[in-house]
């Protein structure tokens, strides 16, 4: 029968354990998809923020020599991420590849302008900074007309703006979820031993000594937990690039490592930290008070 009621006791142990692994794993779970978002946020609006640009249109006058001359003062400046040099005659190609037709043969001349197609790196892509570049480019005798789309700029920085503080909301509410549950379960798991807690320390056990094999054990646990979190975190991440690989693209595989990284020591960080806790109070209760 005492073989029975130990068996028992160690089943349910060992159920509490598991459950408490599983439970803490799916939080993390849950913190490192947030993780991926903000840092996907932060690159997408990087991303789109590096496709404004504006267009730079050259005299007719203007030598080949001369325009890139301009196109390497550009690409040797701080704000320019790439840069295009697009000649009279490559303009009329794009435009009689947009037009189907060969519309040279009607006017009798090409009224296109050679121009250079700007990318700017993504701090100096703002209505502050542009019209700043497009003073300095008017200076230059080869430039005619500096062309970009002020309203366009306006939409992606409110929008990127916007993203990020829905994003830094979203995640303050989810860590304070992730807190109160983690916190909750370790509790719980804790609160099923506080009988034996208490019997170590009436035979003169010391608080370093009870609370060791809790620590020891928050530390595996938060270990496994971050191994099925990251197990299921790099099955996400494989199906969202099998489906749409171009997303995560724009995430380096060393931000998904450190990501990894991140969940490994949160997950360990606040496994120890709520055990500690949770055993310090039962320690501080006397007999008659574990029963409330």
């Amino acid at each position: 029968m005492k073989n029975q009621t130990k068996k028992s006791a160690k089943g349910r142990l060992r159920n509490s354990y598991i459950s408490s692994i599983i439970s803490i794993s799916l939080v993390l779970f849950t913190l490192g998809i947030l993780g991926l978002l903000v840092i996907s946020s932060q690159k997408l609006s990087d991303y789109m923020k590096e496709n404004i640009g504006f267009t730079i249109y050259l005299n007719d006058s203007v030598s080949n020599a001369d325009a890139n001359y301009l196109k390497k003062l550009l690409d040797a400046s701080t704000y320019v991420r790439s840069s295009q040099y697009y000649s009279k005659e490559d303009a009329a190609s794009l435009m009689e590849k947009e037009l189907g037709e060969d519309f040279i043969s009607y006017l009798g001349y090409n009224p296109l302008s050679a121009f250079i197609d700007v990318r700017l790196k993504a701090d100096y892509a703002n209505n502050d900074s542009i019209p700043k570049i497009e003073s300095w480019l008017k200076q230059f005798q080869q430039v005619k007309e500096v062309d970009y789309q002020k309203s366009l700029v306006n939409l992606v920085n409110e929008n990127v703006s916007r993203l990020g503080l829905v994003v830094l909301a979203f995640g303050a509410l989810m860590l304070f979820i992730a807190l109160v549950l983690i916190n909750n379960t370790i509790r719980l798991s804790v609160y099923s031993r506080r009988f034996l807690i208490n019997t170590m320390k009436q035979v003169g056990a010391t608080w370093g000594f009870i609370r060791k094999p809790f620590l020891l054990r928050s530390i595996l646990h938060g270990l496994y937990a971050s191994i099925i979190a990251i197990g299921l975190l790099s099955g996400l991440i494989y199906g969202i690039r099998n489906e749409v690989a171009d997303i995560l693209q724009i995430v380096e595989p060393y931000y998904i490592m450190g990501i990894f990284a991140a969940v490994t020591l949160v997950g360990i960080a606040i496994n120890l930290t709520a055990t500690l806790l949770a055993v310090n109070k039962f320690l501080r209760l006397n007999a008659d008070d574990l029963y409330y």
